[in-house]
């Protein structure tokens, strides 16, 4: 192993005796960590200003958001590109993905339910695109790049102290995916602890459609699917096929069933094919991808195969290019008893029809045998009655004292949900 003290990331410094690429450095980093090391980043934490100029005009922009009655809307901290949130099960501590190189500590020390303070977490360590979060029970953070799962124990903890902190290689660096299927599109993850306590994963493929001769690769390795795999990294297993993209999935906790998004084709014309909210009762399931491009709708390339034999179609039709991403079950006691036990979904907002869609957070009810019920919009006004994104929702979790978080990647926020009307 080189030693870090002779390594120059980049080979910038003209006293390095050896040149590492940022990624195997980054590596080298991580290997450095697992044992408990420093890696003699000196450099401090990068820090978010929580208040002036930008979270003014992001509580005025706040004014704009229609909720039911009852409900209020605030912002909880500003934070860049925030993407998915993992929410520390003891102290409330948000741990926030990016689709760029950084993930967010979001710590609210004095229970206002607004963020103290918002830095950079595990800076020596070189993320590319650590979207997907996610805390196991027991406090182990996971954070799954686009082709690397890291494992962070105590991570709101060791994220105090600086750049440094404790970490594991759960899948190695080129691990995850093969390289030939490394895309900027549908790299994002998205993760969660199953009641099994494996990690389970989303993997978009590539394409908008993959060509036929690729399908076998791509399940082969989980691509257009959900993988779980122990907490370690061994016995990988694709639990779901032909999900095109999915970056969102939570278990339902009454019957432990896993429910996910799934982005539909794009291409096929604005008013089709519906997005979807779909829900896996056993291990592989086939979710109709590439076949269907959305609920029941046939995509060109494939309209002539024949799909795979006992199809689940979704539980929800969504409403078609409004990129549903994040969900969440909501278990707490503070929204009315309508709410309780149902899912909210965010959707990101559409980017590619001719009058724009989305933008606004979805309301599932779930049925006393464990099926989907009415749908409803829950929070809208992100986006505006000429066509302006003011925000674009990615994800919703919730806080132990029964309120929701919203990430917003394009405005560079969280919020915050409550409730305080009567029961």
């Amino acid at each position: 192993m080189v030693s870090t003290s002779t390594v120059s990331p980049g080979c910038s410094s003209p006293n390095a005796k050896v040149c590492l690429s940022p990624a195997h450095a980054a590596q080298d980093n991580v290997s450095t960590l697992s044992n408990f090391k420093e890696t003699g980043n000196k450099t401090p934490a990068e820090t978010v200003p929580q208040t002036g100029q930008r979270a003014d005009a992001l509580r005025e922009n706040l004014k704009a958001i229609k909720l039911p009655p009852g409900f209020k809307i605030e912002l909880y901290a500003v934070v860049p590109d925030a993407r998915h949130m993992a929410i520390e099960p003891s102290t409330g501590v948000v741990f926030v993905g990016t689709r760029k190189t950084r993930v967010w500590q979001v710590t609210d020390r004095t229970k206002r339910r607004v963020a103290d303070d918002v830095v950079s977490f595990a800076s020596s360590v070189t993320f590319k695109v650590p979207n997907g979060v996610c805390f196991s029970p027991d406090g182990v953070l996971y954070i799954v790049e686009q082709n690397r799962v890291l494992a962070f124990p105590a991570a709101q903890f060791f994220g105090e102290g600086g750049p440094d902190v404790a970490a594991a290689v759960v899948v190695p660096q080129g691990k995850l995916i093969p390289a030939e299927f490394e895309s900027f599109n549908h790299g994002a993850r998205a993760c969660r602890i199953g009641p099994d306590k494996k990690l389970y994963i989303a993997l978009g493929q590539p394409w908008n459609v993959p060509p036929k001769a690729k399908l076998g690769a791509l399940d082969t390795n989980g691509l257009a699917g959900i993988i779980r795999i122990d907490q370690d990294g061994k016995n990988r297993e694709v639990y779901a096929h032909g999900v095109r993209n999915s970056v969102g999935l939570d278990f339902n906790p009454k019957d432990k069933t896993l429910w996910f998004t799934d982005n539909q084709v794009d291409g096929m014309g604005d008013d089709t094919p519906p997005g979807e909210l779909d829900r896996a009762t056993k291990a592989g399931e086939n979710f109709g991808f590439p076949w269907y491009g959305g609920g029941k709708v046939r995509t060109a390339d494939y309209k002539d195969a024949t799909p795979p034999a006992n199809v689940v179609f979704p539980q929800v039709e969504f409403a078609p290019h409004a990129a549903d991403l994040g969900m969440s079950f909501y278990t707490g006691k503070m929204f009315p008893a309508k709410y309780q036990g149902g899912i909210f979904v965010a959707e990101h907002g559409s980017w590619n029809r001719t009058k724009p869609i989305g933008a606004r957070l979805m309301y599932v009810t779930v049925k006393d045998d464990g099926t989907a019920g009415e749908t409803e919009v829950f929070a809208e006004g992100w986006l505006t009655s000429t066509g302006e994104y003011m925000g674009r929702p990615v994800d919703v979790q919730q806080l132990q004292d029964g309120s929701l978080l919203v990430s917003d990647d394009y405005a560079g926020a969280i919020y915050r949900i409550s409730y305080a009307g009567g029961k």
